[in-house]
């Protein structure tokens, strides 16, 4: 019973304290401000593909072409190419009609937070990731030239074939304003006397551009799939062979026009 009793009235006693009026003093050592500051450079190092529908997400995209499925390696920053996509057009009969064949969508493996593979593949639209790490946003210009006709081992060319890409759409995580995208090209292959036509891809004007953008054909597998296309015409004699040919992404630091940014 005492027990209780002293547990009570020392309760009692400290709440009568916490009741009792405060009296504020004022500092007499006076007021001190200190600073923080951090400083921003370039970043030199290779950017890493990117999910081209959820841009946040890391990837590991596959090369069609590529016996591995090994992509070639991203360009070095601060201004780079990261990554774009090549086209499979598949294996097709041989045909005396004119005919379209579409390009396979972008396949890709998610990876997690410690860059290993999750084991979830998916599927999505072919793209190409530009990365501007300069701290400028003085704008840059992606193009793209495909340097000659498809042709075979054998040195058969597919006379008149040709490459169109349509519904090009920008995706980024990032805050800076998006650059403009070209929504349709159809590109010129080059021959023995002329390069290929260099075709604009994507441009940033100054205050655009700064971070990770990626030029999507379609916005995810099934548009993807209708959004690149090669125009064989009947014509064209055909040799039970593969034929292949290069596309050369450029990008420069000249800034785009400026206009009305990118959907």
């Amino acid at each position: 019973m005492k027990n209780i009793s002293k547990l009570f009235l020392s309760t009692v006693i400290l709440g009568s304290l916490a009741a009792a009026p405060v009296t504020t003093f004022a500092a007499d050592g006076g007021v001190y401000h200190s600073n923080g500051v951090i400083e921003f450079v370039p970043n030199d190092d290779q950017t890493n593909p990117v999910d081209p529908v959820d841009p946040v997400n890391p990837v590991d995209p596959v090369d069609p072409t590529d016996p591995d499925g090994k992509p070639d390696p991203g360009t070095k920053g601060p201004l780079s190419i990261d990554f774009a996509s090549s086209l499979d057009f598949g294996q097709q009969k041989i045909t005396s009609t004119d005919q379209v064949y579409k390009a396979a969508p972008q396949l890709y493996h998610l990876l997690g937070e410690d860059g290993k593979p999750t084991g979830t593949d998916k599927k999505g639209p072919n793209y190409v990731q530009v990365t501007d790490d300069r701290g400028t946003e003085t704008g840059w210009t992606l193009t793209l030239a495909q340097d000659a006709q498809f042709k075979s081992d054998k040195n058969h060319e597919l006379k008149g074939a040709e490459i169109t890409m349509k519904n090009a759409n920008i995706q980024t995580a990032s805050d800076s304003p998006k650059p403009t995208t070209t929504a349709t090209i159809t590109l010129v292959p080059g021959d023995d006397t002329n390069p290929g036509a260099a075709v604009t891809v994507m441009s940033a004007a100054a205050g655009q551009g700064a971070g990770t953008f990626l030029n999507d054909w379609g916005t995810d597998e099934a548009s993807g799939a209708d959004s690149i296309q090669l125009a064989v015409p009947g014509s064209t004699t055909k040799y039970a062979e593969k034929y292949s040919t290069k596309l050369t992404w450029t990008l420069t630091d000249v800034p785009g026009n400026s206009g009305t940014p990118a959907p």
